[in-house]
């Protein structure tokens, strides 16, 4: 992996070297503090003669005279300063970090005119820095940058600010979940012949050295559980599933936890309902929900989160062979009821089925929230800028949208009714796994339903978000690590303490 920059706090002075970044408004205005790196005339030219805007994330930028003490200046839009909101200023430092290029030393001014610029703001700032950063290059033998926007070696960045102790302590907090991304980006990343399921709950055992407590079931445990939909899954590969609980306590004793699963099939083939060929190459990502827990987990635990927080992640690899479940074939679930498998394609709901039924009926959660890249139809209703939100419990849901709002990870809620629940009934078993053409994200969401009891819940198909996402100016990964910041802001703001 390419070196990370280091990211450091200080009052405002005046630059020796390197490259100094300020931040213009929408109106072009900008802080009086910006003077002790660059003077006002030559950002004011800068500004005229490049006609910027000062657009949120917008960039613009120039060498210096050689008397001046940098080397370069760029400036930073930041759009209207009254709307900035905690996902704009993750923006913000990730388009800042776009134009670090191969400077070795780098000073920010955050400041703005008659608009304070909280610690918070800091942190997310820095957050937006650490996450365009973010390289998954470790399979290159030869490592170059043809475009020239990112430090081939780890610059020193300086955030001067009005209250440096302050927003060090922030970046505490920003830095845990900054490192919960990049391993779940991590995870999605890396090629199926390198993460098995096994690999996988590996990597879960790794968060042991936070303080986390880790337990892997192996499918003779499976087996002995009754995880038969699971196992169907599972069936048709060499490569033995595992189960991973993650438990994080940071609460008070005895209180109930807050519970994520995630769906991991770290290679989904279709089974014997084989995908077509072209594009199968991204179905090494069909782990992304389960990486987005396990970043989770490593993001609460790394910033100390003052609450019990379990998450389990059920990881196997949906293949074709002499021994893969067939379309047709019924399996019965731990829950004990029973599943006609109409397409095998449709395998990440029978993964979940027994996860999510195991969550509830071993820790009585205070709720559960699943994520899967669940369904190619949610991309069809909701693109690729929102994930589909689907629960029983209307207070949940409006905390996760909220927190989506928040962070920009955004939801939007589709329904759930008994019209839908009648799709997925079988003359053959209890349920089918499939419920047709139409309305196919919602009727995968009712057959969740049905093994989550009366337990506050919601699902998050993350199907369009979690990989091959649009990039934006702190994302240019094909692994986005989605869920990680989303889920993190719902425990902040509803959960903690």
């Amino acid at each position: 992996m390419s070196k990370r920059p280091s990211i450091g706090f200080s009052e405002f002075s005046t630059p020796e070297k390197g490259l100094a970044i300020i931040l213009v408004t929408k109106d072009g205005k900008f802080a009086r503090e910006a003077e002790a790196a660059v003077s006002a005339s030559l950002i004011t030219r800068l500004i005229e003669v490049t006609d910027f805007k000062g657009k949120l994330g917008a960039t613009a930028e120039t060498m210096t005279p050689e008397d001046t003490g940098v080397d370069r200046v760029v400036l930073v839009g930041v759009g209207d300063p009254a709307k900035l909101g905690h996902d704009d200023w993750i923006r913000i430092g990730g388009a800042a970090y776009s134009k670090i290029g191969h400077a070795g030393t780098v000073s920010v001014t955050l400041a703005l005119p008659e608009v304070p610029i909280s610690a918070d703001n800091a942190a997310d700032f820095a957050l937006g820095l650490m996450l365009r950063g973010y390289r998954f290059d470790k399979y290159k033998t030869k490592k170059n940058d043809d475009n020239g926007n990112e430090p081939k070696s780890g610059a020193k960045i300086t955030l001067q600010t009005d209250d440096p102790s302050a927003a060090k302590k922030a970046f505490g907090d920003a830095e845990a979940v900054a490192g919960g991304v990049k391993l779940a980006r991590d995870l999605v990343n890396e090629p199926a012949n390198v993460m098995g399921p096994v690999e996988f709950a590996e990597e879960a055992v790794r968060l042991e050295k936070l303080g986390v407590k880790v337990e892997i079931l192996t499918e003779k445990e499976l087996k002995k559980l009754g995880m038969g939909a699971l196992l169907g899954v599972a069936q048709g590969s060499v490569r033995p599933p595992r189960v991973a609980i993650m438990e994080w306590n940071g609460g008070k004793n005895k209180e109930k936890p807050v519970a994520f699963i995630g769906k991991g099939v770290v290679f989904d083939t279709g089974g014997i309902s084989i995908k077509p060929a072209a594009g199968m190459e991204d179905m090494k990502g069909d782990m992304g929900g389960a990486a987005a827990v396990t970043g989770l987990i490593h993001a609460l635990a790394a910033r100390k989160a003052k609450v019990n927080a379990i998450g389990i992640i059920g990881l196997a690899e949906n293949m074709p062979d002499g021994n893969a479940q067939r379309p047709g074939d019924i399996v019965t679930s731990m829950s004990g009821q029973t599943i006609e498998v109409l397409n095998t394609d449709a395998e990440g709901r029978l993964v979940l089925a027994d996860v999510l039924w195991y969550a509830n009926d071993r820790f009585k959660p205070r709720f559960m929230v699943d994520l899967a890249t669940l369904t190619g139809a949610v991309m069809v209703a909701l693109g690729q800028y929102h994930a589909g939100l689907f629960s029983n419990d209307d207070d949940l849901a409006g905390q996760l949208y909220e927190a989506g709002q928040a962070t920009g990870e955004k939801l939007w809620r589709l329904p759930l009714g008994s019209e839908y629940d009648k799709l997925i009934d079988s003359k053959n078993a209890d349920m089918k796994n499939i419920g047709g053409r139409n309305g196919g994200a919602i009727t995968a969401a009712q057959f969740l339903k049905r093994f989550v009891g009366d337990t506050p819940w919601a699902h998050l198909d993350v199907a369009g978000t979690a990989i091959g996402a649009p990039n934006n100016e702190y994302s240019q990964s094909w692994a986005s690590g989605f869920g990680v910041r989303l889920l993190d802001r719902l425990v902040q703001d509803n959960f903690e303490g």
